[in-house]
């Protein structure tokens, strides 16, 4: 009988072992690894709010989280192999950069799961070359896009603008001429046209011309020295309220605007007042990308087995976007920006993006 209980206590006693070495269970062995794009992860922008998702993700559902910074475009193809090779099993992917890497890494790996802010499949249109021009001409089945409906919110932003300018005339400019960007900028124009229409006023757009498909672009995310230049060119013709969508870039903007108090910065993708305190003072509001949310959403349904590909999209509806308070705004501005709110979400009123 005491060989009995002893051969018990050992089987006990490696049990425990084991259960020890494999860290609890599936969900703490969980690889989520995210690739950004060239604002890196500390990019105070959407690397950094993406980001945040992992790390929510690895305290509330013990995955392993990590990330790989590309510091050019040619990094994002080695950078997801790396972390092929790691047998991560949710890669996501920041940017639409990324869109023909990600899609040929996910059909080539049709066992790992795959998440990508700001794009979405199929994205082969016309004589695009699949795999060269664009990712994939179906949805992809272990892909997930995280798409945002910003025009909404920038919506919001631009009729706030108008309402505040002094001048009669804010700005808004783009890091590069990419769907995620000028949707921003689509948005902030109808928005400011709307108040327009609503209160016999003219204020005028610079940097975007949604008639002609165009506008300003700093041709990167990176140089706060090009969001100086261009928020000082937008205030010699007159702008006082301006909306860089162009990720650190901005932060020139916002700094210009700070030392000269001649504009106010609209903040997008995060609240600015919190990932950039320093310029609360000249930060009008923000336009908020709630990406943190979708991709812990991607990463809770990977890890519990519901994980689908296909595209999500985040709206003023499900709070997937929206804007930050508009400083010292008004009851009666308040009130008119919900009001304009529910007319986006109920389909009375178009965001024009």
């Amino acid at each position: 009988m005491k060989k009995l209980y002893s051969v018990l206590a050992l089987l006990m006693i490696a049990s425990l072992a084991l259960s020890a070495c494999t860290g609890g269970g599936a969900a703490a062995k969980f690889k989520v690894a995210q690739v950004t794009d060239l604002g890196g992860i500390d990019d105070k922008s959407f690397n950094a709010t993406a980001y945040k998702g992992i790390e929510r993700a690895v305290s509330e559902l013990g995955v392993e989280g990590k990330y790989l910074e590309s510091q050019q475009q040619s990094d994002y193809a080695k950078n997801i192999q790396q972390l092929l090779d790691e047998d991560t099993d949710l890669i996501v992917t920041v940017g639409f950069l990324l869109g023909v890497d990600t899609a040929t890494a996910a059909k080539a790996n049709p066992d790992t799961k795959f998440a990508i802010v700001d794009y979405a499949y199929p994205d082969c249109f016309g004589e695009q070359v699949e795999g060269k021009d664009c990712g994939s001409k179906t949805e992809l089945p272990n892909v997930l896009g995280l798409t945002f409906a910003t025009d909404q919110a920038a919506f919001l932003a631009g009729y706030a603008a108008a309402a505040n300018t002094k001048t009669g005339k804010v700005a808004t400019f783009g890091g590069i001429n990419i769907p995620p960007v000028t949707i921003f900028m689509k948005g902030f124009e109808a928005g400011v046209k709307y108040y327009n229409e609503k209160n016999g006023a003219n204020v005028e757009v610079l940097g975007w011309s949604t008639a002609a498909n165009d506008g300003s672009f700093t041709g990167n995310f990176e140089s706060t020295d090009d969001g100086r230049s261009f928020a000082e060119s937008f205030v010699q013709e007159g702008a006082d309220i301006i909306m860089p969508v162009a990720g650190p870039v901005g932060l020139g903007s916002a700094a210009y605007c700070q030392e000269t108090k001649s504009c106010m910065i609209i903040g997008v993708d995060t609240d600015w007042t919190v990932s950039a305190p320093e310029y609360t003072d000249v930060i009008l509001t923000s336009v908020l990308k709630n990406m943190d949310v979708a991709v812990f959403d991607a990463i809770k349904a990977a890890v519990d087995g519901t994980f689908k590909g296909g595209v999500y999209v985040g709206t003023l509806a499900n709070n997937g976007v929206g804007i930050a308070p508009v400083k010292g705004a008004s009851a009666e501005l308040n009130a008119a920006l919900e009001e304009i709110k529910q007319g986006i979400i109920s389909g009375s009123i178009s965001a024009g993006g």
